[in-house]
């Protein structure tokens, strides 16, 4: 039988149009629906579809739902300024912490002895005058309730965009430059949770 008979033509037929149709998929590669639905990451199986970069811990969105806990970028000159006057205050809290003296009352009278003034707000939180705010510590969840430990907490504002922000608690002391926060302005926010 030769390959011109009608029977000879039928098996060359199918090849050619096989390879038609791998050659007109243009490069395209295509799974079957069943095999791309397993290979997209869902909800269920708790892998995220995006981690933005510089995330902490890579959860999603982490950078968004923690931008209240970045302090604003502070100009070259003024960063200075609120380094100058953290080197200030860190030999007063030194001595403080030394002499066990962490109380708000205690911190404040010593700080204004630097010269600084106390910062005043109006109700709706619009400032007055002053540039130094002493507070106690921030309650803290410790086992079974919040506790508020010994200690005052620090502000000073230096620019509007320039702070020194410090503590003096029974473990430690620390006065560090710093831009202000979004919500709480030269305090650090307390975490969400």
């Amino acid at each position: 039988m030769s390959a011109s008979t009608p029977v000879g033509r039928g098996p060359l037929a199918a090849v050619a149009l096989v390879l038609v149709a791998t050659l007109s998929a243009c490069g395209d590669l295509h799974a079957p629906e069943a095999t791309a639905r397993a290979a997209t990451p869902s909800a269920s199986t708790g892998a995220s579809p995006y981690v933005e970069p510089g995330a902490g811990d890579g959860a999603p969105h982490y950078n968004e739902n923690n931008a209240y806990r970045r302090s604003r970028e502070m100009s070259p000159a003024h960063a200075k300024d609120a380094e100058r006057e953290a080197d200030r205050i860190r030999p007063v809290l030194e001595r403080l912490w030394e002499e066990r003296k962490w109380d708000p009352a205690s911190v404040r009278t010593a700080l204004l002895r630097l010269g600084y003034e106390e910062e005043r707000v109006t109700e709706d939180g619009r400032r007055l005058g002053g540039t130094l705010t002493v507070t106690g510590m921030s309650p803290r969840w410790k086992d079974d309730g919040y506790v508020t430990p010994e200690g005052a907490r620090i502000a000073l504002r230096v620019h509007d965009d320039a702070c020194v922000t410090a503590f003096v608690q029974k473990p430690n002391f620390e006065a560090r430059a710093n831009g202000p926060y979004p919500e709480t302005g030269c305090f650090e926010p307390p975490y969400g949770h």
